[in-house]
């Protein structure tokens, strides 16, 4: 075995992570920046591929593939079974483990790509149509390739290498796109959507296998990984209501007002979801990672954590004001005239992504505790809710199930912060004084350009007005949170940080 790979080998065989706390710092916001950078690059990607596919596709075409997804796209809470969170939380992870995670995570593929195959035809029963039988199929040999990655992906995270992963996301995503477009080009409509699907993890993997040099040994027994199935198997369950919860709207809108509702609530449901998609993204692996290495650390933990929860919510509440001021001109400029009905949908929405980019980050220090069980029993409360909702707004069509999802998380969402941050060295005070600098400041700016729309907003184009809409959003919002909110030391002390960090990336020092 060459010495790269016995280098990485011995890395995973004995994994102690007994780094400074200053290397810990510049190791978080390396990784931060590389996450920032390549979410963003990730946004320009899937904003620019659903410009293009919305215009060389119909509604129906994301419909078909929609009504598939949504039903078979459970297993995709089951495909890693939470060994990845797993094998990263733990403090210590041996060789025989990963490897015997690596054999769990391959049976577990492969038992849902047979599952996928053999609900092909219920799938087509359900839905009334019989195109849904080959996309079913095709889509299910995704969760082997997911699978074969998980353990992979998880020692570049225990490694905190997220620059190394942040360029495998953009690769495998990149090429995806090209496949999808270059036959939306060549007329293969909807199966231009299946193989975008398919393609992204496979290349995915690919790259994870080589990159790390890591071949996995046989699968033992008694290596320690009960504690660690459980911790994934509470993980998944939580994912497994969570998505039930987020995503059986889309397949009563398939089932009862048909291919072209799914199209349409699919397609604004996608592009309110994408920027709080990244910035979670982003945001989400490197904290985890980091505030596991400070469990034991109450007073940095909350200091990361605060930190962190800040970026997140200043970056999100502009968005999401833009979203439902400027929701025409969005739906227009980005998807085309053709996909008008879906606006209305894509503003109802748009209070989601205020509201996940408060309780998401919470879940960072739930998990990052251990504390699994507690997100579990906040989805299997909050979930059944939701669902009473969709049926509520369900004879209203794609906006009446809008309105409920949004209303049901909106009222939700301050007895569920009480609830994750009970106990922890996280107070309720905290949460409430970080999210109210940036939404106060957010309020104001939407205000302001709302009342001076009524001036300019009938003189322009959708593309002109929307830019002129942003910008002066962004002004405002900029100036209340970092002069009026007193925010701006905060942010050339992050800038700063940021400038300071090493731009070499280092392997984690672990004794073997």
């Amino acid at each position: 075995m060459p010495p790269a790979a016995m280098r990485r080998l011995s890395t995973a065989a004995s994994w102690s992570c007994k780094t400074t706390m200053k290397d810990l710092k510049q190791r978080t916001i390396r990784g931060g920046i590389a996450k920032l950078c390549s979410q963003g690059a990730s946004f320009t990607i899937r904003i620019g591929s659903l410009m293009i596919m919305a215009r060389l596709l119909d509604p129906k075409d994301f419909g078909l593939v929609g009504m598939v997804t949504a039903v078979i796209g459970v297993f995709n809470v089951f495909r890693d079974f939470g060994l990845s969170g797993a094998a990263v939380q733990r403090s210590t992870v041996t060789e025989e483990q990963i490897s015997t995670l690596f054999w769990i995570n391959i049976l577990v593929g492969a038992t849902l790509g047979v599952l996928s195959l053999a609900m092909a035809p219920l799938v087509v029963r359900f839905y009334h149509e019989p195109r849904l039988f080959g996309v079913t199929d095709a889509l299910a040999t995704g969760f082997l390739f997911n699978a074969a990655g998980v353990q992979h992906s998880a020692i570049l995270e225990r490694e905190m290498r997220f620059t190394t992963l942040s360029v495998i996301d953009i690769i495998s995503l990149s090429v995806s796109v090209l496949v999808g477009i270059g036959m939306a080009l060549r007329g293969y409509g909807y199966w231009s959507l299946v193989a975008t699907t398919v393609v992204a993890p496979l290349v995915y993997t690919l790259c994870v296998w080589v990159v790390t040099s890591w071949i996995p040994g046989r699968p033992r027994r008694h290596v320690g990984v009960g504690s660690m199935l459980r911790f994934g198997g509470t993980l998944t369950l939580t994912g497994l209501v969570t998505y039930i919860s987020s995503n059986l709207e889309k397949v009563l809108l398939g089932r009862f007002w048909g291919v072209d509702a799914i199209g349409i609530y699919g397609r604004a449901y996608q592009l309110i979801n994408i920027p709080t998609d990244n910035l979670n993204a982003s945001a989400g692996g490197v904290a985890f990672a980091a505030l596991s290495r400070l469990q034991d650390d109450a007073v940095r933990f909350k200091s990361y954590f605060l930190k962190g929860y800040s970026l997140v919510l200043s970056l999100t509440v502009p968005i999401t004001f833009a979203c439902g001021l400027f929701a025409s001109d969005m739906i227009f400029v980005f998807l085309g005239p053709k996909w008008k009905d879906a606006a209305p949908v894509f503003r109802l929405l748009a209070p989601t992504a205020l509201v996940f980019a408060i309780l998401n980050p919470l879940g960072w220090v739930l998990a990052s505790l251990g504390l699994v069980g507690r997100s579990l029993k906040i989805a299997l409360v909050l979930g059944p809710t939701m669902i009473v909702g969709y049926f509520i707004g369900l004879n209203y069509g794609p906006k009446g199930v809008a309105f409920c999802y949004s209303a049901v998380l909106m009222l939700w969402a301050i007895p569920l912060v009480l609830w994750a941050v009970h106990g922890t060295v996280i107070s309720p005070r905290d949460i409430f004084l970080t999210v109210s600098r940036p939404l106060a400041s957010g309020i104001v700016g939407a205000g302001i350009v709302f009342g001076l729309q009524f001036f300019y907003g009938a003189f322009m184009s959708p593309l002109l007005r929307l830019t002129v809409g942003v910008v002066l959003l962004c002004g405002v919002y900029l100036a209340m949170l970092l002069q009026v909110m007193g925010q701006k030391e905060f942010y050339l002390n992050v800038i700063k940080g940021m400038r300071s960090g090493s731009p070499v990336e280092e392997q984690i020092s672990v004794p073997v």
